[in-house]
């Protein structure tokens, strides 16, 4: 059977209900997405866990952020009870001399985040449906997908204002601790800014009753802001942007004292402009995922984008901006295996990423997709294959995604080990992105996983059998 050229594995379940273009959602399908709004269990260790979260990681991006800047990179401790004060001492002076709010930091990081707010409201652009969300009766909200016009209007405003001197990008990497302070400020302001207009608005969803957890976790599920999704806003335009500019300080910063930029430091230029470039050429992608008709807005994933993100993922940035380039040097080969790892794992996670929203634009009734630089080959699969499931949905079963069920995972993590591995040995702090980031990925697959069980039941059984690998194929 095939339905806008998609073919199905196994036969059709009798389906009735509501519909959404191809999708049909089924009562099955309406008690289940029924269950999965509703809040049943505590995830990240329940209310002690998100509070030692939400207490503790801001700790750790201190900490990591001193060693590589003023220890050599070296993990620094006391070595006796006796030396704890004075070690904790030692720790608050650097915050408060080098990471203070000040006032430059202030002006850039909020000067940054309104001009993104600003154009992203102004600025025309491609108009993306995205999909039926339960909470609303399956309405599909609009999304106003101009990342792409956005990300380009930056890099001609931030190439004018280093030129003519008003603004040099060589001061984004020397004020990095002062700006990591006021992302943090911004990032627990807007929090709780989200929370309690939600509970004002009645516009929660998912609550558990308690108040730290429930911070956590987000109490609105799609807050807008004008036509700006705010979630989906927050996701591109601040965190990868920021990320991409600290890499372009380093290599202003290098040029600057040493005359030339690094073959390290221009890695992650190149490895951070695809990032960036990636998610706002495909931005229409995104409605089209967990993140915007399941995940809630709250702190984990604000804080996470207007902080963790840009002030934890490019620590070799920060050791190769304040170190001598012998300390990292690689020989040619060197360079070849990293650059190639780097450009066959983008190529991977761009071009799955891209087929398995197409394939649920498909559903939907969408065949034209949207074109945009650059355009990868293999970014959608011709009559592609899937299990039709009793809920309503299809589970794609080709392209990419037949030899995994998160192939994009794995070339994400493999790009972001890239991301530490350009400095070799000479530090281990920067592969603090890689590794919390597996950890981030398996957590966040076992509740995929989880709720995919629960959503389709023995129709993910069958998946599972035709879909055999979680992560990579052969072997996990």
């Amino acid at each position: 059977m095939e339905t806008n050229g998609l073919r199905q594995r196994s036969p059709t379940s009798k389906n009735y209900g509501s519909t959404n273009g191809n999708v049909v959602i089924t009562e099955a399908g309406r008690a289940a997405d029924k269950r999965l709004d509703q809040h049943e269990t505590f995830e990240f260790g329940g209310p002690w866990g998100v509070a030692a979260i939400i207490t503790g990681f801001p700790v750790l991006m201190y900490y990591l952020w001193i060693c590589l800047w003023f220890y050599d990179g070296k993990l620094v401790y006391p070595t006796s009870v006796d030396d704890i004060q004075p070690f904790l001492l030692k720790m608050w002076g650097h915050i408060q001399k080098d990471a203070s709010p000040n006032l430059y930091a202030w002006e850039v990081y909020s000067g940054f985040f309104f001009f993104q707010l600003f154009i992203a409201w102004v600025l025309p652009g491609f108009k993306q449906e995205g999909l039926p969300v339960p909470s609303l009766g399956y309405k599909t909200l609009m999304y106003n997908c101009n990342a792409l016009q956005c990300w380009y209007t930056t890099i001609v405003v931030s190439f004018v204002l280093h030129w003519t001197g008003v603004f040099r990008l060589t001061q984004i990497i020397d004020n990095y601790g002062h700006l990591m302070t006021v992302g943090m400020i911004y990032g627990f302001g807007v929090s709780f800014i989200t929370y309690f207009h939600a509970v004002a608005t009645k516009t929660t969803i998912r609550m558990s009753g308690n108040f730290v957890y429930d911070f956590f976790m987000g109490a609105a599920l799609n807050p807008r802001l004008g036509p700006v999704d705010l979630k989906m806003w927050a996701e591109v335009r601040i965190p990868w942007v920021i990320v991409f500019y600290l890499a372009v300080s380093g290599a202003c910063k290098q040029y600057d004292t040493l005359g030339y930029v690094t073959p390290n430091m221009l890695f992650m230029c190149l490895a951070t402009g695809l990032y960036i470039n990636a998610c706002a050429k495909g931005e229409e992608c995104i409605p089209q995922t967990w993140d915007m008709y399941h995940e809630k807005w709250g702190f984990m994933v604000i804080f996470w984008n207007f902080a963790g993100v840009p002030f934890s993922y490019v620590y070799s940035v920060v050791y190769m901006a304040s170190h001598d380039p012998s300390a990292y040097r690689f020989s040619t080969l060197g360079y070849v295996v990293i650059y190639t790892t780097l450009l066959t794992a983008y190529y991977i996670w761009d071009t799955s990423m891209a087929q398995k929203s197409h394939f649920k634009m498909q559903t939907q009734g969408v065949l034209n997709f949207r074109r945009t630089f650059p355009q990868l080959p293999w970014h959608t699969v011709e009559n592609p294959t899937f299990i039709q499931t009793a809920h309503g949905n299809r589970l794609l079963t080709s392209g990419w995604w037949r030899y995994s069920r998160k192939p994009n995972y794995v070339a994400d993590f493999t790009m972001s080990f890239t991301w530490g591995a350009i400095i070799g040995t000479a530090t281990f702090i920067p592969y603090f992105y890689p590794v919390f980031f597996i950890t981030v990925l398996v957590h966040r697959c076992s509740r995929d996983f989880e709720r995919c069980a629960i959503k389709y039941g023995k129709d993910w059984e069958r998946y599972c059998e035709v879909v055999k690998y979680k992560f990579i194929p052969g072997i996990y």
